[in-house]
């Protein structure tokens, strides 16, 4: 588990997090429909409690093209990919993450970047929906907490199988999944409490710079729930009671290292030479 570096890969995850959020969420402001960006303030009020000035600065990158075409004509084509950039070295940060947990090395074959685009679409499509589920679709909170935590089940389990490019069956990647879910909804119940009187304080007094921090240090926590859950459930999967159930790969403690060298290569020792010492 030490191998991961939990605070370097979640700091690592949580600044590509950043860096992915800011031009998405203008090129949203930008490009979307206003379906799209009403759903998308609608999941942002209801995950973080968004209310008084944060929420206003946050729907005002959103609305934007209600009004002047001003920001349409600033991010362009040149703003968009820059989301997709930066949200490809995202999903190659979170790759990492899920390769090291399970001590995998480099793919055979480089993973194509259509599964980081792919990613990044799912996981903007299930935060557009967070505000449905977290309301159990008018049902309330009793309905809501449990289609939260299992929609993020799925999401984190497909998400490693996809990252992992199937060097890891689907069984195994189970106890990272659940433990990455426990950890988001846990997060996304505490933050409706600490984060609108945070951003709302900072902003106050420290202007627009104050909303940038406080979002950069709960992403920097959210990225290491993440990288944390991934990492030990990987750990548990390799060992019992879980290892023979999930047939996983048992852990043997040993990093995988270069391969011995076969006989007749260079590197191979020749038992026929005689030694210096035993000349006459």
């Amino acid at each position: 588990m030490m191998n991961v570096g939990l605070m370097d890969a979640a700091t690592r995850l949580a600044a590509q997090l950043f860096l992915t959020t800011v031009p998405l969420f203008f090129a949203l402001g930008a490009f979307a429909p206003d379906s799209v960006r009403s759903r998308m303030m609608s999941s942002l009020r209801t995950t973080f409690g968004l209310n008084g000035a944060s929420g206003q600065q946050v729907q005002q990158v959103l609305q934007a093209s209600r009004g002047a075409h001003s920001l349409q004509q600033t991010v362009g084509v040149v703003g968009l990919l820059m989301a997709l950039i930066s949200a490809t070295s995202c999903s190659r940060v979170l790759a990492r993450v899920c390769a090291d947990a399970w001590a995998l090395g480099k793919a055979p074959s480089r993973p194509s970047a259509w599964r980081w685009l792919l990613l990044i679409v799912c996981l903007v499509g299930f935060l557009l929906v967070q505000g449905l589920l977290r309301t159990g679709f008018g049902a309330g909170l009793w309905l809501g907490v449990p289609l939260t935590f299992l929609a993020g089940v799925l999401v984190w389990w497909w998400t490693q199988h996809l990252l992992l490019v199937r060097r890891v069956a689907w069984l195994p990647l189970l106890p990272g999944a659940v433990l990455s879910a426990v950890a988001m909804s846990t997060l996304s119940l505490t933050a409706r409490l600490y984060m609108p009187n945070a951003l709302n304080r900072t902003l106050q007094d420290y202007g627009s710079l104050g909303l940038v921090l406080t979002g950069l240090s709960w992403l920097i926590v959210l990225s290491a729930a993440i990288t944390f859950g991934i990492t030990l459930g990987a750990v548990l999967a390799q060992h019992p009671p879980l290892q023979p159930l999930l047939n996983a790969p048992r852990d043997t403690g040993t990093p995988p290292g270069p391969a011995a060298p076969t006989a007749g290569s260079a590197d191979a020792p020749d038992a026929a030479a005689p030694d210096p010492d035993d000349r006459p």
